[in-house]
């Protein structure tokens, strides 16, 4: 009988103390973000020419490729191409007259932005305007078409190589 008693006596106490406690408060969590418009840009492809013969003096073609990527936000970005390390002389923004060098020498060459050798500048007139129609904020490859010119007869042998920037304007 005694464990009878005290076990209800434990559970009357327990019942009654829970209820001296019971309430409550609350509070809300307010959550928040940020998002600052924002496009990247990298090599997804660098441009190598491989072997030019000057002897034959023909023109050799390539591609390469940048990955752009961009906020949703971003309408139109552009693209632009520097004139390169070792630019030619009369070269400017607009009209880059680009030259891979080794050592004292060059190799004249050109970046385009299409195969029919429009000229890939580093003005918003002659830069490539991205199309961030999707906005899904995916790497998306942007072709940058390359030659070394024809008749560069003259040119000794060497390991040939030119630095352009890049740049996304947005």
């Amino acid at each position: 009988m005694f464990k009878k008693t005290a076990f209800w006596i434990i559970g009357v106490t327990v019942l009654f103390s829970s209820a001296a406690f019971a309430g409550s408060n609350s509070a809300n969590l307010s959550p928040s973000a940020s998002i600052t418009s924002n496009c990247t840009i990298a090599v997804g492809t660098n441009i190598s020419f491989g072997a030019y013969d000057p002897i034959s003096g023909a023109v050799v073609s390539t591609t390469g490729a940048l990955t752009i990527a961009c906020t949703s936000d971003v309408v139109d970005p552009v693209i632009t191409l520097g004139q390169g390390a070792h630019a030619d002389t009369g070269s400017t923004e607009a009209s880059p007259l680009r030259r891979l060098q080794s050592g004292s020498d060059y190799l004249a060459y050109g970046l385009y932005q299409d195969t029919g050798n429009t000229v890939w500048g580093n003005t918003s007139g002659t830069g490539v305007t991205f199309d961030n129609s999707d906005g899904d904020g995916l790497g998306h490859n942007v072709t940058v078409y390359a030659k070394i010119g024809a008749d560069q007869h003259s040119a000794p042998a060497g390991s040939y190589s030119d630095t352009v920037v890049a740049t996304i304007t947005f």
